[in-house]
């Protein structure tokens, strides 16, 4: 899914394997070419030395360190990677550790913990809690597609119909695409979930546990569920919170994504107009209509920046997607949204849309780490996130419509994708090209990860995600079998860890005791708006 991983707004936010390299057995390759099972027990030998980590914004307590895992784990003697890991000690005994994945795909997880470790400290009464840089993510030989982009915002741009001239903005995406390939060396082929899977089982070896417990976020509850199928010996408890769809192909899942982000739009336009300084006055549908307005007044005559850039109705759009991903920055996207259309002002709605609107700090490097071992934090290149979650998402993928099949389907598409959406239809329509120009992806996902033997996982839906919406939760719950326990949680946002008390305490609970909750039972909403 392409979505962002968590409510906190102090962090920026934001899965080319084949199904032949399943993993089977007690968590060995599939057989190489030759008959024999690659030789990984170098990589499974290995142990994690910890050091403080480097850099001014990083916690004293936090400790780093990293390990090193196959390029292509049928050629174990050839290639290989550095992939970064940070600690937060065990403040007790400890049992182990817990792996953290805050999601994207593309989120870089050391940072992601230096920045909001205090929402797992709970989870130091029994382990060390442990967040990685996936392949391809952070410093961890950080994909890039260089000062080209990525070429999903080619769809979103104010100029480009891509009904009117499909096949020239089809080429375009082609050429970005060989781009990506152009600045993300030689990991780019080997990025994507299936892959990270075995990553993940090479990193519980080397933290020396017998089983991985695990608590993933958003994209790292499909991360959670490829384990379970290649590892079902080894998965330890797992908790996903956010479920990913593991079935629906790209088309499908932008168009859930803008009905659920016009879903929250409208709660948050409820919310506003009660509000004597709200922007877009008192009455909610005009307020709707408003919003509408200003998204094509802004692609018509966009207003300047400081960056030299000009701030698009798509940038607007772009800005909206992150700022609805928790009700916590409801309260600041009101104020922004006042700045702009009182004052003209863009640069607070900048602060949401940076991510992923184009806008590039001068002098930001643009490609780094094709050599596999870990690049210093300064040297991520400014798109990696976006690189990465393309790349991770289109490895995961098997559809590859060709151009013709593109063509015949773009203009239903487009009808299907505004009538979910008339302010973020057009933006998300991007899913269904994204893929165009890259290698076909797997499809181990879609038809092995299924009926897992594993002991009872915990399974997170929130009714009012914008991301993840709650059908995915029940979906993925069937497929993956009777080891799925689903959790209720009534509220609003995308995930609901580090929103609801309710879900925080069971997530805890289960992780540290576990204790589950019953199969169907529910948390309650709970507000945290000022």
């Amino acid at each position: 899914m392409l979505s962002k991983l968590s409510t906190r707004p102090t962090v920026r936010r934001c899965a080319i394997t084949s199904a032949g390299l399943a993993m089977i057995g007690a968590g060995l390759p599939a057989t190489a070419s030759d008959g024999s099972a690659p030789d990984l027990s170098r990589f499974y030998r290995q142990k994690v030395v910890w050091a403080k980590c480097e850099g001014v914004e990083m916690p004293e307590d936090l400790q780093c360190g990293k390990v090193t895992v196959p390029l292509d784990y049928t050629k174990p003697r050839g290639a290989t990677l550095d992939l970064a890991l940070a600690r937060y000690r065990a403040t007790g005994p400890s049992r182990g550790s817990v792996l953290l994945n805050f999601g994207g795909p593309g989120s870089a997880g050391v940072t992601e913990l230096a920045a909001g470790g205090e929402d797992f400290m709970d989870l130091t009464n029994g382990y060390d809690v442990v967040s990685f840089d996936p392949r391809g993510v952070g410093r961890s030989s950080p994909v890039s597609c260089g000062d080209t982009g990525t070429g999903s915002a080619l769809v979103t741009d104010e100029d480009t119909d891509v009904t009117d001239d499909p096949r020239a903005v089809l080429e375009k995406v082609r050429a970005a695409a060989a781009a990506c390939a152009k600045h993300s060396g030689r990991v780019l082929p080997h990025i994507g979930t299936v892959n990270a899977s075995r990553d993940l089982d090479v990193m519980r070896q080397a933290l020396g546990d017998k089983k991985l417990n695990y608590l993933g976020f958003s994209y790292g509850t499909r991360l959670g569920a490829v384990y379970a199928a290649q590892f079902p010996g080894k998965a330890g408890r797992l908790a996903l919170d956010g479920v990913d769809t593991l079935t629906e192909p790209l088309s499908e899942q932008g168009v859930a994504g803008a009905a659920g982000q016009q879903r929250a739009l409208e709660d948050f336009v409820d919310w506003c107009v009660k509000d004597i300084a709200c922007p877009l006055g008192t009455d909610a549908r005009s307020a709707r209509e408003d919003v509408v307005r200003l998204v094509a007044s802004l692609d018509e005559d966009p207003v300047p920046t400081d960056f030299g850039e000009q701030f698009t109705g798509q940038d607007l759009v772009g800005a909206f997607s992150e700022a609805l991903y928790s009700e916590e920055l409801w309260p600041s996207l009101e104020r922004a949204l006042a700045s702009l259309v009182e004052d003209g002002d863009a640069r607070a709605l900048l602060g949401f849309s940076g991510g992923g609107s184009g806008f590039r700090a001068p002098g930001a490097r643009v490609g780094a780490g094709t050599d596999g071992v870990l690049v210093d934090q300064d040297d991520v290149p400014v798109d990696n996130l976006p690189a990465a979650l393309m790349a991770i998402n289109c490895a995961d993928d098997p559809d590859r419509p060709d151009a013709d099949r593109i063509t015949r389907s773009l203009g239903r598409l487009r009808a299907e994708y505004e009538q979910a959406s008339a302010v973020f239809g057009r933006y998300r329509l991007t899913e269904y090209l994204m893929c165009y120009g890259r290698p076909k992806g797997t499809d181990y996902i879609r038809e092995k990860v299924r009926d897992v033997r594993t002991p009872k996982m915990l399974l997170v839906g929130t009714r009012g995600d914008p991301a993840t919406p709650y059908r995915w939760t029940v979906e993925t719950a069937q497929r993956l079998g009777d080891s799925a326990v689903v959790l209720d949680n009534k509220g609003e946002g995308h995930t609901g860890y580090a929103s609801s008390k309710c879900v925080h305490r069971k997530v805890v609970a289960f992780l540290l005791y576990g204790s589950l909750p019953p199969d169907g039972s529910s948390c309650g909403p709970e507000s945290v708006r000022d």
